[in-house]
């Protein structure tokens, strides 16, 4: 399934000009690096893919609509998905944005 054009707008509006800030398409999305770390990602259906901080990703589970992202059957600490429904306005995709875009700058750069 193709990514969400317009999640990818929104999202890309709210990072607004950050430095270092790029553009990929990867997780079958397409991904907004910061430093060259991933921050966030519009996937297809209007969902988000976030790296957060992996000491953060049980919290933000048990109090978010967040869930873990899986690979080949394993949980990724740090990597959440959120649902449409969870994003559909600015305010709530905003807080997502933040944190995805927090944690890839508080990384060293690739």
């Amino acid at each position: 399934m193709a990514y969400d054009e317009e999640l990818a707008g929104r999202i890309r509006t709210l990072l607004g000009d950050r430095a270092g800030l790029t553009e990929q398409k990867m997780f079958g999305g397409l991904a907004f690096l910061i430093g060259g770390n991933m921050a966030i990602a519009a996937s297809g259906g209007g969902r988000i893919l976030v790296r957060v901080d992996p000491a953060e990703s049980d919290p933000l589970v048990a109090t978010t609509p967040a869930e873990p992202m899986e690979m080949r059957g394993r949980q990724m600490a740090g990597w959440l998905r959120v649902e449409a429904g969870a994003v559909s306005d600015d305010a709530a995709l905003g807080e997502w944005v933040e944190r995805g875009a927090g944690y890839a700058a508080s990384l060293p750069p690739k």
